[in-house]
């Protein structure tokens, strides 16, 4: 048996970077990319807890991820607010210290994980970025890490 990979995928950030891109991801697709392609065993997915989708969570579910959620709170104009940061950074943190995974997988463009990905680069556990963005952060970019942009696999991964 292979290394132990997990990836963490920031819900938010996987949604609105595929949504710029224009075309619709097949999330059971990229599930079955994810283990094919980098052996990910498990793929926690983000994402903030509205009551009105949960078939879309059972859905996600039904295709391999496991869904850690976010309580959303909603601005004055009635717009969600999720961010789920702060959790995916914590649930990496104590993976690591718990010896949980043997590398790790970060599907988020934002450049607030570039202070993560380079604890986990330091210490050999980082292996990949899927930046959903074609915007990626100068931040995550600036490391020297492999980075592999949505948009490359369109035809793998898009919704037929």
């Amino acid at each position: 048996m292979g290394p132990k990979i997990i990836a963490y995928i920031d819900g938010a950030n996987l949604h609105q970077g595929s949504k710029s891109l224009g075309w619709p991801l097949d999330y059971a697709r990229f599930r079955v990319w994810l283990k094919e392609k980098y052996d990910v065993e498990t793929a926690y997915l983000f994402i903030g807890l509205i009551p009105k989708n949960k078939d879309l969570y059972t859905s996600l579910q039904e295709s391999g991820y496991v869904l850690v959620y976010k309580e959303v709170t909603y601005d004055g104009n009635g717009k969600v607010k999720g961010n789920c940061d702060a959790d995916l950074v914590l649930k990496v943190t104590s993976d690591f210290y718990e010896e949980h995974f043997d590398g790790m997988i970060l599907v988020s463009s934002d450049g607030d994980y570039a202070g993560l990905v380079e604890f986990l680069k330091k210490r050999d556990k980082f292996r990949t970025l899927i930046s959903p963005s074609n915007n990626c952060s100068f931040l995550l970019r600036k490391l020297n890490i492999p980075i592999v942009y949505l948009d490359s696999k369109k035809n793998i991964l898009k919704r037929r």
